[in-house]
């Protein structure tokens, strides 16, 4: 006897499947490598911002279920959607579901402000990298007095002085690592439960690029 497979429909172009497990694999490096691998860190910090930059890019002209128009609601459907999937009681979307969208804009936000911070850090400590000779010191120094950072130096590796616009820059970038890792955490544990609710593997899904086509369209 034969199975009856489960219709399905294309959701997810290849720029956002091949983008979001490409993003995993640079951003892990990256954590994993630290400093203790710099380069290596360094590379897959430019993978990840060059890849939030074409998300972005692409939220605003990409096809239909990667624009932000698609999937960005106000907090209302994002918790109403949240409830819902307590209950077992939840709208099915063809792309990202609210809460799906809310973690989609705050882990670009994270990622941007990581990457950002990371490099801004390089440019400072070694005048290297994509934003040397536009981010110096001096840029941060207000920021760095202001939040009490630039009160005295402190020894790193190889005896050099950090300054307070690095520390600054650093408590940030580390910061933000550990945000991004959390709000990876809660975005695991939301794939499992709308998965569950639905009755669909969404990890799955982002690998095809296609999902289980609802009910009214069978």
């Amino acid at each position: 006897m034969s199975q009856i497979k489960t219709p399905t429909r294309p959701v997810w172009d290849p720029l956002i499947r091949i983008g979001h497990w490409t993003l995993v694999i640079a951003f892990f490096t990256a954590y994993l490598s630290g400093d203790d691998l710099f380069n290596i860190h360094k590379w897959a910090g430019y993978v990840v911002a060059a890849y939030v930059l074409v998300r972005i890019v692409w939220g605003i002209i990409g096809s239909r279920h990667a624009r932000f128009t698609d999937f960005v609601r106000g907090p209302g459907a994002v918790f109403g959607y949240l409830r819902g999937l307590m209950t077992g009681k939840v709208k099915d979307y063809a792309g990202h579901n609210p809460a799906g969208g809310a973690m989609v804009v705050a882990l670009l936000f994270s990622l941007l402000v990581t990457t950002s911070s990371g490099m801004a850090l390089y440019a400072v400590e070694d005048n290297a990298g994509p934003l040397a000779g536009f981010v110096t010191e001096e840029t941060f120094a207000p920021l760095a007095t202001a939040f009490g950072e630039g009160e005295e130096e402190h020894e790193r590796g190889g005896g050099h002085e950090e300054s307070g616009a690095e520390e600054l820059l650093e408590g940030v970038h580390k910061a933000f690592v550990y945000i991004t890792l959390a709000l990876i955490g809660l975005h695991l544990a939301g794939v499992v439960a709308s998965s569950l609710v639905h009755k669909e593997n969404l990890a799955r899904a982002m690998v095809t690029g296609r999902k289980k086509a609802p009910d009214d369209e069978i």
